[in-house]
Parts: structure tokens; C-alpha cells; sequence
């Protein structure tokens, strides 16, 4: 079973002026995956509070995998894919393509998506969109890949290990 962390994007919900309803939509999502929610935050849209977070999650063993939600649009305070780029050490930029590819045969928005992928320590991060809709439409796309991606990651496997 692997454990998931859940990390919310909104300065408004961070100011309890808006429910986060993506983030449960993702705890929903993962349990009946199977999947272990260990670990929830809502957080304005600060990109060093974004980044120390994800870096304490990966960094302390505390998650196999990291889901974001919000702050990958357009807004300028729309900081989560810089906040990820920030602390990730490998790219892993088939994810958001795929996520993008996926919610283009719904709506041509998804041109504007500006989502990210990677990996710190033995952690994957994902961000997905802020809407309830979007996230249940790319997690369930993704989610059974990801199984055999985070297998590989946390595995004894490594296909790149150097004398």
C-alpha cells in the first residue's frame, strides 16, 4: 500500500473564504485505488511554503507520492509548478502530457495547463488541476500508471545507478 500526501494550492481556502473540494475529491479517488492518505494541507499560493512542504514530505520518508491540487493556471499567483520544478531532482514530464493529452479530447483549455511532474528522494509529485472535475478526470486517467512508477521508485530496481 502506498502512502499519499495531499497538498491543496488556494490562497482563499488558505483564508477559509472557499472549501477545498479537490483535495477530498483526490483522498476519495486514492482509497478506493488503494492507496494510504497520510498526510493533508491546504496552503496559500506561497511558492516557498509550496516547496518546504513538498521537500519536508519527500525528504522525511512521510510519502511515496505527493498529489497537488490548484495553483497551474494562469493567475499570477498561480505558483505550483515552480514551487514542484524548485525541489524536484528528475523530471518526469510524460505524466502532465498525458494529463494534458487526456483533458484535451474535452475541452481545448487544457492547452493552458501548466502542471508538472517529478521526483525527489524516493518521492513522485504530481500536480493536478484545482477543479473537483478536472482532478477526478486526470487522476483516474493516470492513477493506474502511476502504481507501476511509484513500484520502479520505491523498488530495489535502478536502471541508472553509477559505480
Amino acid at each position: 500500500m502506498y502512502r499519499v500526501a495531499i497538498i491543496t494550492s488556494s490562497d482563499s481556502g488558505y483564508a477559509g473564504q472557499r472549501e477545498d473540494k479537490s483535495g477530498p475529491v483526490i483522498a476519495q479517488l486514492v482509497t478506493a485505488a488503494g492507496y494510504q492518505v497520510v498526510h493533508t494541507v491546504l496552503l496559500p499560493d506561497e511558492r516557498g511554503m509550496l516547496s518546504a512542504e513538498m521537500a519536508r514530505i519527500a525528504d522525511g520518508d512521510i510519502a511515496d507520492l505527493i498529489l497537488t491540487t490548484g495553483g497551474t493556471g494562469f493567475s499570477p499567483r498561480d505558483c505550483m509548478p515552480e514551487a514542484t520544478a524548485d525541489i524536484v531532482q528528475r523530471a518526469v514530464p510524460g505524466i502532465p502530457e498525458a494529463m494534458r493529452w487526456l483533458s484535451l479530447q474535452i475541452t481545448p483549455r487544457a492547452m493552458l495547463s501548466r502542471a508538472s511532474a517529478g521526483i525527489r528522494e524516493r518521492t513522485l509529485i504530481v500536480n493536478l488541476p484545482g477543479s473537483p472535475k478536472a482532478v477526478t478526470e486526470c487522476l483516474e486517467y493516470i492513477l493506474p500508471a502511476l502504481g507501476h512508477g511509484l513500484e520502479i521508485l520505491r523498488g530495489d530496481a535502478s536502471n541508472c545507478a553509477r559505480p
